[in-house]
């Protein structure tokens, strides 16, 4: 009987540009908090750098998603550990402000809900499982997925990338390492180059500073593609408390130049409708008409108010 402990395979990622070592950090633990607020904000610059140098790649990522949703697919954002909780946070922040089904937008963690509060890193060496986390949900050549790995060596994201691949479904993946370093095989590479982190291997710092930022840009655009946005305001919100009641108020006025107590019936004969409440008061409709004009333009508002200039 062999009693031999089983040891678990290990690869050196020092090579990475995540794990590298910051040179201008190497004795942190000396500075003063001054120098260390200082250290760090002047870092902060660079994920904003990082994401402005991926600009076509982004831009290419949103030209893909926003069709495959307008013909009924989903996004889906997968990762582990800081990554994940990255994607389950942007995909959380879509119905709220932009009133879109919570099954339209999705985050994928590894360990699912539960490790979003308790770490839960272990899992992402296991590259089956984001296989199972994607069929659960029917994931299918409609949808695209947007696997997140700083490092770019994750099992569980790359496994999921090559099973998007596999059956046709849209394949993103969002880095901070160069091509080089890990090459990463799927539809659209996002490299955000963030350089070695203040913390060596911390990359919940700038990496995940600069992945943010990403997914933010991603989502937003691909909404205001979709219509959930008019000019600059989201007249998709969901009213669903005071702050957000008044936010649906000013954005009538402002659209309309009618006032808050009109705004507010308005918003009552719509159940809470904002888009409807603006199309009432400047096409002189009842909300069924309305809704019934919507429905027809697509959901877009601008589409909807074209035909009553």
């Amino acid at each position: 009987m062999n009693n031999k402990k089983h040891q678990p395979s290990h690869h050196n990622r020092g090579q990475l540009l995540t794990e590298k070592d910051n040179t201008r950090t190497q004795n942190l633990d000396l500075f003063s908090t001054d120098e260390l607020v200082n250290i760090f904000s002047e870092e902060d610059i660079l994920p904003q750098q990082a994401v402005y140098q991926a600009k076509p790649e982004i831009a290419k990522a949103i030209k893909s998603i926003y069709p495959k949703l307008q013909n009924g697919g989903r996004l889906f954002y997968l990762g582990a550990g800081t990554s994940g909780r990255l994607g389950v946070l942007d995909a959380s922040e879509c119905p709220p402000t932009f009133c879109t089904p919570p099954e339209l937008v999705q985050g994928i963690i590894a360990g699912g809900d539960p490790a979003l509060k308790k770490s839960s890193e272990g899992l992402e060496d296991l590259d089956y499982l984001a296989l199972d986390d994607l069929k659960a949900r029917s994931f299918s050549s409609k949808d695209c997925l947007i696997g997140i790995t700083a490092g770019g060596t994750t099992p569980y994201v790359l496994s999921s990338l090559n099973y998007a691949r596999e059956i046709g479904a849209l394949s993103i993946a969002i880095s901070n390492v160069p091509i080089e370093q890990a090459n990463i095989i799927c539809d659209i590479n996002i490299r955000l180059l963030t350089g070695p982190e203040l913390l060596t291997g911390s990359t919940r710092l700038k990496a995940g500073t600069a992945t943010k930022m990403t997914l933010n840009m991603i989502s937003t655009i691909v909404m205001v593609k979709l219509g959930k946005v008019y000019g600059n305001k989201m007249v998709d919100v969901a009213v669903t408390n005071k702050k957000l009641l008044d936010r649906a108020v000013r954005i009538i006025v402002a659209i309309t130049d009618i006032d808050s107590y009109r705004a507010i019936e308005l918003l009552n004969e719509s159940n809470g409708s904002v888009k409807i409440s603006i199309l009432m008061a400047l096409a002189k409709l009842d909300s069924k008409e309305a809704k019934k004009i919507l429905d027809h333009s697509d959901q877009n508002l601008r589409k909807a108010l074209a035909q009553y200039k």
